[in-house]
C-alpha cells in the first residue's frame, strides 16, 4: 500500500490529483483503480470526482501497471453479421473480451484485430472497437464498431437503452412466479473486490426474468437487461435466492454437469445501424453446452 497526504491547499479532483502523483499510468487506469476500491480518503472510497480540500490521507491499494501486447491473432471468430461500421460476433464461453494484466492474449480483441484493421479508437489501444462488454464465461452476440462514429452513436444507443439485450440462463431452484423484475443497486463487495453485490451506494440496476421451462431443481429463463451493470444477472439472480448454474463466484451450489463458467448466454441483441437508421435484431444460437444440460434435465411435474 502507499499512502499520500493531501497538501494543505489543494482544491482538486482525486483522480486528476492522483495522477500527476503517478504521471506514467493513464488517468482512465487511476480511475478503475478508484472505482474497483483500490483508493480510499480517510479510510472511505470515494469517486473518481470526489474533491480534495487538504489534509486528506489517500491509500493506493495497488497501482499496477497493465504490459500487454495488444497483436492480432488467428483466432475462431463467429461472425453474425459485418459492414462498413459494425461487427456483431457470437463470442465463446471462456473467451476474454480483451486483454489485462493476467490475460494477455487468445481474447476477443486479439482475434478482431487479425480479422479487421480498422476497428474504433474511442477507448484507445486497450480496448479497440469495444462498445460493451460479455463476461469470460458468458457466452453469445456483441457488437463492436468499427469506425469512431458508430462507436459514439452505439455507446449513446445502451446508455439511453434503445439498444436491448436479452440473456438465457439456468439458474438453480424452481422459481414460483412466471415472471419478475430485480431491482437493487449494484457496486464493489466491500468483503470482495473481485465481486459485485447489492449495496447503499452501487448504481441503479433494474432486471426483468420470464420462466421459460421449470425443471426438477433447475429453471430456464429469460432476462431482459434495463440497465448494464457488472455481474448485473448474477447478482440479481443470486440476491432472489436462485443463483445461475456454474457461478463458482456467486454460488457454492454443487454442478453436476459439463459446463465451465456460469450457464449464461447472451442471446438477442437489438440496435439502430448507427449510419442507415435501421432497425436491426442479432441472435446468437444457444451454446451446445447449455443445450445438453436442458436435454437431461427433467421437468418439472
Amino acid at each position: 500500500m502507499i499512502s499520500f497526504v493531501a497538501e494543505p491547499t489543494i482544491n482538486q479532483r482525486l483522480d486528476i490529483w492522483l495522477n500527476g502523483k503517478f504521471p506514467d499510468k493513464s488517468r482512465s487506469h487511476v480511475q478503475k483503480l478508484i472505482a474497483d476500491g483500490f483508493v480510499t480518503v480517510n479510510g472511505e472510497h470515494v469517486k473518481a470526482s470526489h474533491k480534495l480540500t487538504g489534509g486528506e490521507v489517500v491509500n493506493v491499494e495497488e497501482i499496477a501497471a497493465v504490459d500487454v501486447d495488444y497483436l492480432p491473432e488467428n483466432l475462431p471468430l463467429d461472425i453474425l453479421h459485418e459492414d462498413a461500421d459494425i461487427i456483431v460476433v457470437n463470442k465463446a464461453r471462456g473467451m476474454t473480451v480483451h486483454p489485462a494484466e493476467t490475460v494477455k492474449s487468445g481474447t476477443l480483441v486479439n482475434a478482431l484485430l487479425y480479422h479487421c484493421k480498422d476497428l474504433s479508437g474511442i477507448n484507445g489501444v486497450k480496448r479497440p472497437g469495444i462498445v460493451h462488454r460479455l463476461d469470460k464465461d458468458t457466452s453469445g452476440v456483441m457488437v463492436v464498431a468499427k469506425t469512431d462514429l458508430a462507436h459514439v452513436r452505439l455507446a449513446e444507443q445502451i446508455k439511453n437503452k434503445i439498444a436491448t439485450r436479452t440473456y438465457l440462463a439456468i439458474v438453480h431452484g424452481v422459481i414460483a412466479d412466471n415472471c419478475g423484475l430485480i431491482t437493487g443497486a449494484i457496486g464493489r463487495d466491500k468483503s470482495d473486490r473481485k465481486k459485485m453485490a447489492i449495496v447503499p451506494d452501487g448504481k441503479s440496476a433494474v432486471t426483468e426474468f420470464k420462466v421459460l421451462e421449470r425443471f426438477d431443481n433447475f429453471t430456464f429463463v429469460e432476462c431482459k437487461l434495463q440497465t448494464g451493470r457488472t455481474h448485473q444477472i448474477r447478482v440479481h439472480m443470486t440476491a432472489i435466492g436462485h443463483p445461475l448454474l456454474g457461478d463458482t463466484k456467486y454460488t457454492a451450489r454443487k454442478n453436476p454437469f459439463d459446463i465451465r463458467g456460469q450457464a449464461l448466454h447472451s442471446h438477442t441483441l437489438t440496435l439502430i445501424h448507427p449510419t442507415t437508421g435501421d432497425l436491426m435484431k442479432f441472435t446468437a444460437p444457444l451454446p451446445d453446452d447449455m443445450k445438453n444440460i436442458l436435454n437431461r434435465l427433467v421437468p418439472s411435474s
